[in-house]
């Protein structure tokens, strides 16, 4: 990860960050169905989820959102803003799921900076479209409009 400085971070807008390939599994969507109790079947019922449209299981929609940390965590360059001593999500603009997330799928996070402003001094105000594409399909999972809070 970069250091970078509030004037290097507002030259990137406009600029994405791609991250490694993470595999979504059947492990990790139980996990998730225990910690939200969202046992709907097509999360977690393997034979009756086959014989829906989706041909078996699929991801929460909200798992893959959640998937932005790990996903963020798996970009090489990331950029970051110098001397950061905490961030906190602060709210979306959008989000829109926009095709179903099957267990085994391979999925990465894209991450384009849209803006970056100092609200005051020594917190800046960050957002950034996060796109989760699935490996093999031309259509993405989720792109959602994301705002982060950094404090320095």
């Amino acid at each position: 990860m970069a250091d970078l400085s509030p004037e290097e971070m507002q030259n990137r807008i406009g600029q994405e960050t791609v991250s490694d390939w993470v595999e979504v599994t059947q492990a990790m969507i139980d996990t998730f169905a225990e910690a939200t109790g969202d046992h709907q079947f097509i999360h977690v019922d393997p034979e009756r989820a086959a014989q829906t449209p989706f041909g078996g299981t699929i991801a929460h929609g909200f798992l893959t959102l959640s998937l932005m940390p790990l996903l963020s965590s798996k970009v090489a360059d990331a950029p970051m803003l110098a001397g950061v001593k905490m961030g906190v999500n602060y709210g979306g603009n959008s989000v829109r799921f926009l095709h179903p997330v099957r267990s085994g799928s391979q999925v990465r996070g894209r991450f384009k900076l849209l803006s970056f402003d100092e609200k005051r001094p020594g917190q800046w105000q960050q957002t950034v479209e996060f796109t989760v594409e699935i490996a093999g399909l031309p259509k993405p999972a989720l792109i959602a409009e994301w705002i982060s809070l950094i404090f320095v």
